[in-house]
C-alpha cells in the first residue's frame, strides 16, 4: 500500500481537459467536419502551390488560346488549360485559384476585424453597464439599421476599392452582432463570485475584462465567426461582380463571373467555374462551422 501511494504521488497528474479541447474532440468525431476540413485543405494547398508551379500568368493575354473549352466539355484534353480559357486567353483554373486566395484573405481579415471591435465594445458595455452600455447599444442599433451591402456600396463607390479598404468596410459593418453576443455573456458572468473576488482583491477593471471575462466570452463568438467567413466571401464576390471589389486585372470570383456573363451561351465555363470554386469553399466552411457549433452545444449542454 505504501509503495502504491508512493507511485501515485510520483506520477504527474494529467492536465485537466478544457472545454475547448472537449469541443474539438467532439467535433472531430463528426464526419461533416472531416469532409469540410479535407475539402478546405485541398483548396488551400491548390491556391498556394498551383500558381507557384504554373508557368502561366493570370493577367497575360493570349489571343491564340481564347475561349478554349475545358476537357470535360468534349474538347481535347490540355494540361495547360484544364478548365479552359476566357475571352482573351487567360487560364480559368489559375484565375479561380487566385480569386479564391483573395476571397479567403478578405473573408478572414474582415471577420477578425469585426470580432476584435465587437468583443471590445461588447465586454465594455456588459461589464460597466448603465450609461456606457446605453451609448454602445444605441451605436450598435444605428449600425444595424444600415444594411451591410448598402454601406459598402456607399463607401467604396466614392473611393478606389482596395483590399485594406474592403476589409475595413466589411469589418466595421459587421461588428454589432459580436458586440451584442459578448455583452449578454459578460452581463451574466460579471455577477459571478470569481469576478467579485477579483474586484475585492484590488484587480483593475481592465485586468478583469482581459484575464477573466475575455476567455469566457470569446468561445461562443469564435464559432459564429467561422460561419461569418463564408458570409464575407459572398459579400466580397458581390462587390467584385458590381465593380466595387478588388479591381482588374487582379482576378476575383466577382469580376471573373462579371466578365463571363457575356459569354454564357458559347463559353459558359468562364462564369461557371468561379461559381463552382466559390460553392466548394463556402460549403466546406459551413460544414466546419456547423460541426463546431453542434459540438459546442453538446459540450456546454453536458457541462451545465
Amino acid at each position: 500500500m505504501t509503495l502504491a501511494l508512493a507511485v501515485s504521488l510520483a506520477t504527474p497528474a494529467a492536465p485537466p481537459v478544457t472545454l475547448g479541447r472537449r469541443i474539438w474532440r467532439h467535433a472531430l468525431a463528426s464526419t461533416e467536419l472531416r469532409i469540410g476540413l479535407g475539402v478546405l485543405l485541398l483548396l488551400l494547398l491548390a491556391t498556394v502551390f498551383y500558381p507557384m508551379l504554373s508557368s502561366l500568368d493570370p493577367e497575360r493575354m493570349n489571343v491564340r488560346a481564347r475561349l478554349l473549352a475545358p476537357a470535360f466539355a468534349g474538347a481535347k484534353w490540355s494540361w495547360e488549360h484544364p478548365l479552359g480559357t476566357d475571352e482573351i486567353g487567360r487560364d480559368i483554373l489559375l484565375r479561380c485559384l487566385i480569386g479564391l486566395r483573395y476571397s479567403l484573405l478578405i473573408g478572414v481579415a474582415s471577420v477578425a476585424l469585426m470580432l476584435a471591435v465587437g468583443c471590445v465594445f461588447g465586454i465594455v458595455a456588459g461589464y460597466f453597464g448603465r450609461k456606457t452600455d446605453m451609448v454602445i447599444m444605441r451605436l450598435t442599433d444605428a449600425q444595424l439599421s444600415i444594411p451591410m451591402i448598402i454601406l459598402a456600396i456607399s463607401v467604396l463607390g466614392v473611393s478606389r476599392p482596395t483590399i485594406p479598404g474592403i476589409v475595413l468596410v466589411l469589418g466595421l459593418s459587421g461588428w454589432p452582432i459580436y458586440a451584442r453576443v459578448t455583452r449578454s455573456v459578460t452581463m451574466t458572468e460579471r455577477r459571478r463570485e470569481f469576478v467579485r473576488a477579483a474586484q475585492v482583491s484590488g484587480a483593475s477593471d481592465l485586468r478583469i475584462m482581459v484575464r477573466l471575462l475575455a476567455p469566457i466570452v470569446l468561445p461562443p463568438v469564435l464559432f459564429i465567426s467561422v460561419l461569418d467567413i463564408a458570409r464575407m466571401m459572398i459579400f466580397e464576390s458581390v462587390l467584385g461582380f458590381i465593380g466595387l471589389g478588388v479591381q482588374p486585372p487582379t482576378p476575383t470570383f466577382g469580376n471573373i463571373i462579371a466578365d463571363g456573363r457575356k459569354y454564357l451561351i458559347n463559353a459558359w465555363w468562364i462564369a461557371t467555374m468561379p461559381g463552382v470554386f466559390l460553392c466548394l469553399s463556402l460549403t466546406s466552411i459551413n460544414l466546419v462551422g456547423a460541426a463546431l457549433e453542434r459540438a459546442r452545444n453538446a459540450v456546454y449542454g453536458g457541462a451545465s
